[in-house]
């Protein structure tokens, strides 16, 4: 089914006056029931990453970091079972992922007088049992099983998805005959930025002439097609040329060796420099 310009902005309308929990999610669906509910999830995220990006400066400075800390000790001395951080985030719009990230950090750095690797931080998210503290870890645990958004179980959720599309396709163009080089195979020859597909013989697809293709597991609006057409469209432009014309050099040597006899059934690589 297509989205429309015109449905895609009534949408994130009605996303900017809500907040980035599972019951806005539920509402979402029931305002747009013609919409499948990864379309809508799949928005939601996006807009809601938008929100955090334009916002995210303000959560970390030196103030509010300190109060956020101040806060959570406050609550959890009150009562160290309620979703301190969690109602924390909601409170103040922000991921609660990312405010576990904060009030960690914050914690760490005052256990060991020092600042916290990164990599400490993102160990203890994904397995909250390592973080030093009761309390705290039970908070982290509830603040990243409540995240719609961010953080480590939603971060291996988009990696499946997004593996699980790329088979799908390969299983659509093997079904429609299409001769293809995949990324992997692009990788293990050297290449660097490559699409997920190169295809051998081009397609027209509603008059478009299809030369690649690149999977996303995400929605494609404007602002992210830009910011993929700067990160890596553009480099496959002259790259997806060079390998496929090398390609064609390197089968139409082969051919012409085998027709040759002098090296009939070789597996041998051969290497052909693009000019």
């Amino acid at each position: 089914m297509k989205l429309s310009k015109a449905q895609y902005d009534e949408i994130a309308q009605f996303l900017g006056h809500v907040q980035p929990t599972r019951q806005s999610l539920r509402k979402l669906k029931e305002k747009f029931p013609s919409q499948s509910q990864s379309t809508l999830l799949s928005i939601f995220s996006q807009e809601y990453q938008k929100q955090i990006k334009r916002t995210h400066a303000k959560h970390h400075t030196a103030e509010a970091i300190e109060t956020y800390y101040q806060r959570y000790l406050n609550g959890v001395m009150k009562n160290a079972a309620a979703p301190v951080l969690l109602d924390l985030a909601n409170e103040v719009d922000f991921a609660p992922s990312l405010m576990a990230r904060i009030v960690l950090e914050r914690f760490l750095q005052e256990k060991e007088q020092a600042i916290p690797s990164k990599t400490l931080i993102n160990s203890m998210l994904r397995d909250p049992s390592q973080i030093p503290d009761g309390v705290l870890a039970n908070q982290v645990y509830q603040c990243t099983v409540n995240d719609c958004c961010y953080g480590p179980l939603v971060d291996c959720i988009k990696h499946a998805i997004g593996h699980e599309h790329e088979v799908l396709l390969r299983e659509m163009l093997l079904e429609k005959n299409l001769s293809f080089i995949a990324e992997d195979q692009l990788r293990a020859k050297g290449y660097d930025k490559t699409p997920d597909f190169i295809l051998e013989v081009p397609v027209a697809v509603e008059g478009h002439i299809i030369h690649w293709i690149e999977s996303k597991a995400s929605f494609g609006d404007e602002s992210s097609h830009q910011a993929h057409l700067q990160d890596q469209f553009w480099s496959y432009w002259n790259s997806c040329d060079i390998i496929l014309n090398c390609n064609l050099l390197i089968k139409f040597m082969t051919l012409e060796i085998v027709g040759h006899g002098r090296c009939k059934n070789s597996k041998r690589n051969i290497l052909a420099k693009p000019y």
